[in-house]
């Protein structure tokens, strides 16, 4: 089958390459007439949108009769050009999401950025002015300075990564590991993100070792259990579970007693920058932990949901193949 639109040819085989050669195919298309040779049992259908051809397929060992071959031309011409229109409107729809998207990200990365940016202006001036400072005065202001700047740091180096997965450009060191050496691991990176919340753990006995990124793994817990700390009350507990799925598979659950998620936007809260509408204003964030938790998940052939229920809490969960 030859495509005007897209100017290439495709084959069903590498022997069906030797019986159409290419230019007769387009030249076949550019003059819209069918030429059916019997005796050798080839036929040349063009493929007609009312007098103007899409392309042209050729049939060999074709038998089949002018009339059916003119109906089977114009069917995948049909096909063809819904296709084609299916393909421009779907372009049409990420370019406006992409001006979404953009527009999105401007909003939350001015604000993310801005908060820490306006604390550590502050707190330099501050410390530039002539005023008498006593030493915990002073040691407050630096703290903000090395806490604000360590804020900025990494809302940057989640940028980059989003970025980076989305190129799919980072760099992943698959190994075998315990699922246990990932969450022990988390749990150690998120102390002060969790001080007020107990941290019950539940590992299953004898589960098998999965072929992971470590590192990469742990940043999708830190992800969770911090979401996990953000938007649950003070001293609720935070409940870490891994065991043996179903099909085997290996599937590690981070439960909070938090306010939980609308169904409404729980296809919608690993997208990139999208945040819960009620928690917006009220929970600093850019939206960008999740998509970086999924992007990892399903790079290595895993999947990644969220059960909720309001007013009693979320559990976000990703199943990973056992090695």
């Amino acid at each position: 089958m030859f495509l005007e639109g897209k100017q290439e040819t495709y084959f069903f085989d590498a022997h069906s390459q030797s019986l159409f050669p290419s230019e007769q195919l387009k030249a076949i298309s550019g003059r819209g007439e069918p030429v059916l040779d019997r005796e050798q049992r080839i036929c040349y259908m063009p493929l007609r949108m009312g007098v103007r051809s899409v392309g042209v397929i050729g049939l060999a060992g074709c038998d089949l009769s002018r009339e059916t071959l003119e109906a089977i031309g114009s069917l995948a011409a049909i096909s063809i050009e819904r296709a084609r229109t299916a393909e421009q409107l779907t372009h049409a729809e990420a370019g406006r999401e992409s001006d979404r998207l953009r527009s999105v990200l401007l909003d939350s990365v001015t604000h993310e950025f801005r908060t820490p940016l306006t604390a550590i202006k502050a707190s330099a001036e501050t410390l530039l002015s002539d005023a008498q400072l006593a030493p915990p005065e002073r040691h407050e202001l630096l703290t903000v300075i090395n806490e604000e700047s360590d804020r900025l740091n990494r809302l940057v180096g989640e940028a980059a990564e989003v970025a980076q997965l989305d190129a799919r450009q980072l760099a992943f060191h698959f190994a075998p590991h315990a699922i246990s050496e990932a969450i022990e691991a988390a749990i150690r990176q998120t102390q002060s993100a969790l001080e007020r919340h107990p941290v019950e753990k539940t590992i299953s006995a004898n589960l098998p070792q999965v072929k992971i990124d470590l590192e990469r793994i742990t940043e999708v817990l830190v992800h969770l259990l911090e979401n996990a700390g953000k938007y649950s009350p003070p001293d609720s507990p935070i409940h870490i579970i891994a065991e043996l799925g179903k099909q085997g598979e290996i599937v590690t659950s981070v439960a909070d007693h938090g306010p939980g998620i609308e169904e409404m936007e729980l296809d919608m809260i690993f997208e990139k920058f999208y945040r819960g509408r009620n928690q917006r204003a009220r929970i600093q964030g850019t939206g960008m932990g999740l998509a970086i938790a999924r992007a990892i998940i399903e790079l290595h052939g895993g999947i990644i949901g969220v059960r909720s229920q309001i007013g009693h809490g979320s559990v976000f969960f990703f199943s990973l193949r056992a090695s």
